[in-house]
């Protein structure tokens, strides 16, 4: 099992980093905050997760251990595979998740992509104490937390930092305060092949 990847990162994109491990090539499947937080020919340390499926093989990589862990114990519960794990991380830190459960939350559950108010019950039922205690009160991340890991983001995808700043303060002028994930997509629709 894949538990770390530690190198230079080679290529990113919205979705996946490509971490350059003694010469060979690992494709990372990434939230929008970690790959925020990677740069290309910067050396980076990943926590990860490695899916075996029938029909795949895939490397999912965090932020830090509590990321991997949290994403670990979602696809624990049934009906949650590794798309939809990821998806909640983007939406949601592991402690704001923790946050979520503790409230039983449902409405901020569904903000995430696949996931309706029947999932978001079950989750919240199977979840249940496995999470832990939050270890804040943070409801959710602030907009301008927000705002500076979609910028990070984009200028780590390879855009200047002015342009990808606009891109993003036109973003939050049209739709408002968004998920990073979200935010992140909507930018990056807006710059097209601007770089």
């Amino acid at each position: 099992m894949i538990t770390l990847l530690r190198g230079a990162v080679l290529s990113m994109s919205a979705s996946e980093a490509v971490v350059d491990v003694g010469g060979m090539g690992f494709r990372v499947m990434a939230t929008p905050t970690t790959l925020s937080q990677l740069r290309v020919g910067q050396e980076a340390t990943i926590p990860t997760s490695f899916i075996v499926r029938d029909d795949s093989m895939t490397l999912y990589g965090f932020a830090d251990e509590d990321e991997r862990n949290t994403f670990d114990i979602l696809i624990g519960l049934s009906g949650i595979g590794p798309k939809i794990g990821l998806a909640v991380l983007s939406v949601h830190t592991p402690d704001t998740l923790r946050g979520i459960v503790e409230r039983e939350d449902i409405a901020a559950l569904t903000q995430v992509p696949g996931i309706g108010r029947k999932g978001a019950q079950r989750i919240l039922l199977e979840l249940g104490t496995k999470l832990g205690p939050a270890t804040s009160q943070v409801e959710a991340a602030a907009p301008s937390s927000v705002t500076a890991d979609v910028v990070a983001a984009l200028v780590g995808l390879g855009w200047s930092e002015p342009v990808a700043a606009e891109a993003v303060k036109t973003v939050e002028g049209e739709s408002g305060p968004l998920p990073v994930s979200q935010m992140l997509k909507l930018a990056l629709q807006k710059l097209g092949g601007k770089r």
